[in-house]
């Protein structure tokens, strides 16, 4: 049997060849069955119109998402029965869920009607390619384009590119919801500002109560809060203790450094400072004595506290803010003045001016 045959030329089986590896006659190709849309042209034209108007609503749909986001209040409510939806919620996901669903109803509708569907046989080949190979592909890519009719029905195209340009604007809008705008406005306002103002007392964690400079011993750290931190509820309770929550501590004025720019600050030997690691913003209150140090659990930021809390050791990049304290008309602990500098972790829009560094003053 000649070599020809041996490889499946047209009219002979492969399996009278090698029964073992090819068993199954190869079928060939069956005959191509065009579809409505191949021969009749007005079938064509309607199924270019139900894809544009797919495509065409996208944009719509899209615009639609931003004007629910802007217009519709956020305190709005529709009920379905003994159901009941936020009406931006739901607006916004019926939106954008609709474009997306269209966007790949009028993908598929296009495939299916108007691209070309010819059954075509490739052999298998080596990986590399030869220039005849790259040259090929090159041209079979032309083709795609032809196939796909893009060039002939344009208003697919233009409709196209509208859904895809569009599609974006609900997720661009969307990154609203991460938070306000940063400015240096709102930072000042927000993260920049805790509720410490002069004359609120520190009080106890947990208990929020009051203290003395005679309630604290020599070595002893105590976690602490504003009093007036009680006044607030709900998320702005949470979200002002985790800004405010400080540690207050009393070392032996003999061991340790203030400088003269805080030595109003302090009571003898008590001082009183962030909670908050200026890392990443772990709480932190592992205390050694002896060293004066503060330790963060997290990453090993090691604060002296018994000198103006600069960082000794770890990733943290400026000193622990200083809270400065004196005492009300009752011998309660009280804060002079809210935060110096702002406090938790670092970013870059923030002014680092009146960070403490070793040396100052």
């Amino acid at each position: 049997m000649s070599d020809d045959t041996a490889h499946g030329q047209p009219g002979t089986e492969v399996a009278t060849v090698d029964e073992e590896r090819y068993p199954v006659p190869d079928p060939g190709l069956e005959e191509h069955l065009p579809r409505l849309t191949d021969v009749d042209e007005k079938a064509a034209d309607r199924a270019t119109r139900q894809v544009a108007t797919f495509f065409g609503l996208v944009p719509i749909l899209s615009i639609g998402f931003v004007v629910v986001y802007f217009a519709v209040p956020g305190d709005a409510w529709v009920d379905f029965g003994p159901l009941q939806a936020n009406s931006r919620n739901l607006l916004l996901g019926l939106t954008f869920g609709l474009a997306l669903l269209f966007l790949g109803i009028g993908a598929v509708h296009w495939a299916r009607k108007l691209m070309d569907d010819e059954e075509k046989i490739d052999y298998r080949h080596s990986a590399a390619s030869s220039e005849a190979d790259k040259n090929y592909m090159l041209t079979e890519l032309d083709k795609v384009v032809d196939e796909s009719k893009i060039t002939r029905r344009k208003i697919i195209g233009r409709t196209l590119l509208a859904a895809l340009a569009t599609i974006l604007l609900p997720m661009i809008v969307g990154l609203a919801d991460l938070g306000p705008w940063p400015t240096k406005k709102k930072r000042a306002e927000t993260i920049e500002k805790t509720i410490w103002a002069p004359g609120v007392r520190v009080v106890q964690d947990i208990t929020f109560t009051p203290i003395k400079p005679e309630d604290i011993e020599i070595g002893q750290l105590i976690n602490g809060e504003p009093a007036n931190l009680q006044e607030l509820e709900g998320a702005e309770f949470q979200i002002e203790k985790a800004k405010a929550a400080v540690i207050v501590v009393r070392m032996d004025p003999n061991t340790i450094t203030i400088p003269p720019s805080r030595q109003d600050w302090a009571i003898g030997g008590i001082l009183c400072y962030s909670k908050i690691c200026t890392h990443v913003g772990c709480p932190i209150s592992l205390w050694e004595q002896q060293t004066h140090h503060l330790l963060c659990p997290c990453h090993q930021s090691t604060f002296d506290l018994g000198n103006s809390g600069v960082v000794v050791f770890g990733p943290a990049a400026r000193a622990l803010p200083q809270l400065p304290i004196t005492t009300d008309a009752e011998g309660y602990i009280i804060a002079r003045s809210d935060f110096t500098v702002p406090v938790g972790p670092s970013y870059f829009e923030r002014d680092s001016r009146n960070d403490f560094k070793e040396g100052d003053n």
